[in-house]
């Protein structure tokens, strides 16, 4: 069964998108307004007669090759994969793309709308709003801010399943850190 670049271009139809069908490389060329990639170009290809599935955003950072920070550039990259689903990070040592993609195999499956949908749509929030002004952050400093978005979900739900469980969390703290100092003297 696998897939084709005719289902693929339906599926991109049905979302209203303008694309481009490259056949002889069996790839989708289309791209997205975006709030923190300038040009965020979006490549759907399928390998192996239609039975791997390849998205994948080309170029999402540049200049990291000969960068100060870029081990931890990379290294971020690499956090960030840990605490998504679906995307990883591919680094091109011999030119320095970088790429965000989401890949996996099709076999004898097909590609349902529902999933195309769910790894478009991942692929450009993660990218967008999550891992670009991370990286961003790491170029200008060094040092990666974490995933705060994630710490900030995590206190809503303790919030939303335990009222009032975030309040003894606090003074909790503020009593531990009160023991761990000493008075100056």
């Amino acid at each position: 069964m696998a897939a084709d670049l005719q289902q693929i271009a339906k599926y991109l139809d049905n979302l209203g998108w303008e694309y481009r069908v490259e056949e002889e490389d069996d790839r989708i060329i289309t791209g997205v307004e975006a709030d923190n990639i300038e040009d965020f170009l979006i490549v759907v290809q399928l390998d192996e007669e239609g039975k791997f599935f390849r998205l994948f955003a080309p170029q999402v950072i540049v200049g990291v090759q000969d960068h100060p920070y870029k081990t931890a550039i990379l290294q971020t990259m690499l956090a960030i994969s840990w605490e998504t689903k679906m995307l990883q990070w591919e680094y091109d040592p011999s030119d320095g793309e970088i790429r965000a993609i989401i890949e996996f195999p099709l076999e004898d499956s097909i590609l349902t709308e529902k999933q195309f949908n769910r790894c478009l749509t991942g692929l450009i929030q993660l990218v967008d709003s999550v891992a670009i002004p991370r990286l961003e952050e790491v170029m200008e400093t060094g040092h990666d801010p974490g995933n705060v978005e994630l710490g900030e979900r995590l206190l809503l739900s303790i919030q939303e399943q335990a009222p009032g469980l975030l309040d003894i969390l606090e003074k909790a703290m503020e009593a531990r850190k009160k023991r761990g100092s000493f008075p100056n003297d």
